[in-house]
């Protein structure tokens, strides 16, 4: 295994499914399938055996959902992205897949090229949604900067305030014994939610929460 190689694992109850994808995504330059799960318990357990670096993971399965597995695997593993897949469009699926932490969602009738988009893009700590979830329907009103820090959650509330108080991911990563690429994937989600288009946007929104709290 060479240098720079994106580790995958795959979750779907059905065989067929997982070798096509094994075979699909083994033919994207620099990704290689480490492992397969048929349920919720394998996926945790391959995950966190084979550490990959992001888990696909089907919704619908026998016994524990994918709703379950995912809250666990981000518990377990929190350095592995995962990116959901489903037969299903509706914001509701969309939306508490991103809640539970999922870095992306893919519905299964989309084009090949969109899995290793949002495979990239979940390894690289950014969120892709296929198109066919990502219209108004999901996001009705974007936040205005700096609008939605009472919506983040405690830790990325923590890292924010680390940030403003002038703290480097590397630093805080130390403070809160998590990895760097832990605080950035925190990092890159609280820029959606604040409705930063850029790093130096957010490091604003931190400052002045510095600067009003003192935190």
């Amino acid at each position: 295994m060479g240098p720079g190689i994106l580790r995958v694992l795959i979750c779907d109850d059905h065989t067929l499914v997982r070798a096509g994808l094994r075979r699909l995504l083994e033919t994207f330059a620099g990704i290689e399938v480490v492992a397969e799960a048929a349920s919720a318990d394998e996926a945790v357990f391959g995950a966190r055996r084979a550490a990959p670096d992001v888990v696909l993971l089907d919704l619908s399965m026998p016994g524990r959902s994918g709703f379950e597995a995912l809250a666990e695997l981000r518990q377990a593993c929190p350095d592995t992205a995962v990116v959901v897949m489903s037969m299903h469009d509706d914001p509701g699926h969309v939306r508490e897949s991103l809640a539970r932490g999922a870095s992306g969602f893919v519905v299964k009738e989309a084009a090949p090229a969109e899995l290793e988009i949002a495979v990239r893009a979940a390894a690289a700590g950014r969120t892709y949604l296929s198109p066919q979830v990502s219209g108004p329907q999901l996001f009705p009103a974007r936040p205005q900067r700096g609008d939605g820090i009472a919506a983040l959650p405690p830790r990325q509330r923590e890292i924010l305030a680390a940030l403003g108080a002038g703290r480097t991911s590397k630093q805080i990563a130390a403070d809160l014994g998590i990895s760097v690429k832990t605080v950035e994937t925190h990092r890159a989600r609280m820029m959606e939610t604040l409705g930063c288009r850029n790093a130096v946007e957010l490091l604003r929104v931190a400052v002045r929460l510095h600067d009003r709290t003192g935190t």
